[in-house]
C-alpha cells in the first residue's frame, strides 16, 4: 500500500471526520475498518449495515403507526356506547356536538396533526437548501473534472502536432536540403544533424505519447480487453470540453476525468429532479393536509394519507441512501490521496511517482518529465544553431536551398512554441489546482449538502410518522356527509325551529312558561 501523501490546501472539515470515525460493521457484526475501498465486498458490507438503520427505524414506525390504528379503530367502538349519553347531555347543554370531552380531543387530535405538518414544513425548506449545497458541490467538480481533462487534452494535441511536424520536416524539406547540398561536406553534415535531432525529439515525444495510449498511461489509453480505444481529444473551452464515454457504459481503465464528468452531471442531473420531486410531494401532502383540516374535509385527509404513507416509505429509504452515501464520502475525503494511488483506475500504466507528483506538487518534488523535456529542449536548441549557421553560410553558395530552409525554420518556430507551452502544461501547478477544487466541491459543499438531506429525510419521516398517527383521529371526528344532511333536513321541515328564541321569549306575563305557538295563536284571534 502506498504511503499517504498530504494534499496541501486542503483540510477534511469536522463533518468528514465525524462520520469518518462512525464504527463499522459487516454483516456477521465483524468491526472492520473504515477504509475507502468500494470494490472490497467487506467495505460494501459496512455500507449495507448502516444502510439498514433507516430500515430498522422504519419498522419502528410501522409499529407505532400501527398501535395508533388499533386504538382508534378498536378503542373507540367500546367508548362509543359509554359515551353515547354525555354526548347527548353535552349537546342539549351546550347546543353543538364538540363541546366537552369530545371536543377536547378532536383538539388534541388536531393541533397534533399542525404541529406534525409544520415540523414537515420546516424539514421541507432544510431539504431545499441541503439539495441546492449538493448540487453546488458536485458542479464544481464537474467543472474541475472539465477543465483538467481540457488541461490534459491540450497536452495530448500539442505532443501530436508537434510530433507530426518534426516528421514532416524530416520527410520533406531537410531531404531535399540534403539533396542541394550533396557537394557541401560542411552544409550537408549541418542538414544531417538537423534530421538526426529531430528524429530525437520525435521519439522522446513519442515515448511521451506512447506511455499514455500503448502502455495505458493517464490521459488516453485503450484497455486490454480488445475495446476500441477512446476517442482522442481536441481541445476545446472548459465549458465544452470533450468527455470520454467508453462503449457500454464501464468506467475506463486507467481513469479518465473526461468520463467521470459526464457520468457525475448525468447523475447528478437524475439525483436532483428525484429530489425536487419528493420534496414537492411533502410539501403539497402538508399543504392539503391543512386545507383538509380547516375544512373538515374527510375525503382530502384520507387521500392525504394514503399519500403520507408513500412519503414515510421514501424518507425511511432516502435517509438510508443518503447514509451510505455520506459515510463513503467521508472515507474518500479523508484520505483521497491514498485511494488514488492505491486504484487500479488511476495507476495502470502509470507510475505512482507521476501520481504523487500532480496529486502533491511538492516544491522538494522533481516532475517526473525533466530529463525528457531537457533533452527534447537541448535537441531544439542545437536544431536552431544549425539552421541559423546554414541561413547565413550555406544560402549565399546555394541560393536554390532558400525555400527548404524557410520550411524547415517555420516548422522549428512552430516546434518551438508548441514545445513551451508543452512544459507549461506538464507542470504540477494546473492539474493539482484542478484536483484541490474538486476535492472541495465534493467534501465541502457536497458532504454538506448530503448531510442537510439527510436531515431533512429524518425530520420529514419523524413526521409523516406523527401525521399518519393522528390524521385518523381527526378525519373519524368530523361529522360525515349524511349526518350533515339529516340536521339540515330536519331543521328545514319545521320553519320555527330555524329561529333562536331568548328566555324572555319562552316566558309567559307573571312569571309563567308559554309556548310560542299558543301566544301566536292568540294574537291571530285577537285580530
Amino acid at each position: 500500500m502506498a504511503a499517504m501523501a498530504t494534499v496541501p490546501n486542503y483540510t477534511p472539515s469536522l463533518w468528514v471526520r465525524m462520520c469518518h470515525a462512525l464504527p463499522r460493521l459487516d454483516l456477521t457484526m465483524t468491526m472492520r475498518d473504515n477504509l475507502f475501498i468500494p470494490d472490497s465486498w467487506e467495505y460494501q458490507q459496512t455500507l449495507l449495515v448502516l444502510s439498514s438503520l433507516s430500515a430498522i427505524a422504519l419498522v419502528l414506525s410501522l409499529l407505532v403507526i400501527i398501535s395508533f390504528l388499533i386504538h382508534y379503530c378498536c378503542c373507540r367502538r367500546g367508548d362509543r356506547s359509554e359515551g353515547s349519553e354525555e354526548e347527548e347531555d353535552e349537546e342539549g347543554s351546550t347546543g353543538h356536538g364538540y363541546g366537552g370531552k369530545k371536543g377536547r380531543g378532536i383538539c388534541c387530535v388536531t393541533w397534533v396533526s399542525v404541529a406534525a405538518v409544520t415540523l414537515c414544513c420546516v424539514a421541507i425548506g432544510v431539504g431545499f437548501y441541503g439539495n441546492s449545497e449538493a448540487n453546488d458541490g458536485i458542479y464544481q467538480l464537474t467543472s474541475s473534472l472539465l477543465t483538467a481533462n481540457y488541461t490534459l487534452a491540450s497536452i495530448d494535441l500539442l505532443v501530436s502536432d508537434t510530433i507530426s511536424g518534426l516528421q514532416q520536416s524530416i520527410a520533406g524539406p531537410l531531404t531535399t536540403m540534403e539533396e542541394l547540398f550533396t557537394g557541401s561536406k560542411p552544409y550537408l553534415v549541418s542538414t544531417r544533424n538537423c534530421r538526426r535531432l529531430s528524429e530525437n525529439v520525435v521519439s522522446l515525444l513519442t515515448s511521451l505519447t506512447m506511455a499514455r495510449s500503448s502502455d495505458g498511461g493517464a490521459w488516453n489509453s485503450s484497455n486490454n480487453s480488445g475495446d476500441p480505444p477512446i476517442a482522442a481529444l481536441t481541445p476545446v473551452p472548459p465549458s465544452m470540453a470533450p468527455t470520454l464515454a467508453p462503449v457500454g457504459g464501464v468506467m475506463p481503465s486507467p481513469f479518465s476525468p473526461g468520463w467521470a464528468a459526464n457520468t457525475l452531471m448525468v447523475n447528478e442531473d437524475y439525483r436532483w429532479l428525484s429530489y425536487m420531486l419528493l420534496l414537492l410531494l411533502d410539501l403539497l401532502v402538508c399543504l392539503f393536509i391543512l386545507l383538509g383540516l380547516a375544512k373538515q374535509a374527510r375525503w382530502l385527509l384520507i387521500l392525504m394519507t394514503v399519500l403520507a404513507w408513500l412519503a414515510l416509505f421514501l424518507s425511511w429509504g432516502s435517509l438510508g441512501l443518503e447514509t451510505a452515501t455520506v459515510v463513503a464520502v467521508s472515507d474518500f475525503c479523508t484520505d483521497p490521496n491514498t485511494f488514488v494511488l492505491n486504484s487500479t483506475h488511476f495507476n495502470s500504466g502509470t507510475s505512482s511517482d507521476v501520481l504523487d507528483y500532480y496529486l502533491t506538487c511538492s516544491r522538494r518534488m522533481n516532475s517526473p518529465f525533466q530529463q525528457l523535456l531537457t533533452q527534447s529542449q537541448r535537441a531544439l536548441s542545437s536544431i536552431h544553431t544549425h539552421l541559423s549557421s546554414l541561413d547565413r553560410n550555406a544560402l549565399p553558395q546555394v541560393p536554390k536551398a532558400e525555400k527548404s530552409l524557410r520550411e524547415v525554420q517555420q516548422i522549428h518556430n512552430a516546434t518551438e512554441g508548441n514545445f513551451h507551452q508543452l512544459v507549461a502544461l506538464l507542470h504540477c501547478r494546473g492539474l493539482n489546482k484542478d484536483y484541490i477544487d474538486s476535492l472541495k466541491g465534493l467534501c465541502s459543499d457536497g458532504m454538506e449538502g448530503l448531510l442537510y438531506l439527510s436531515l431533512y429525510s429524518f425530520l420529514s419521516a419523524l413526521a409523516f410518522t406523527a401525521i399518519l398517527c393522528s390524521l385518523p383521529g381527526a378525519w373519524r371526528s368530523f361529522p360525515s356527509d349524511s349526518e350533515e344532511y339529516e340536521d339540515s333536513d330536519s331543521e328545514s321541515e319545521d320553519p320555527f325551529t330555524s329561529h333562536q328564541y331568548s328566555p324572555s321569549m319562552l316566558t309567559g306575563y307573571g312569571g309563567s312558561q308559554t309556548h310560542p305557538t299558543s301566544t301566536h295563536s292568540r294574537n291571530l284571534y285577537s285580530r
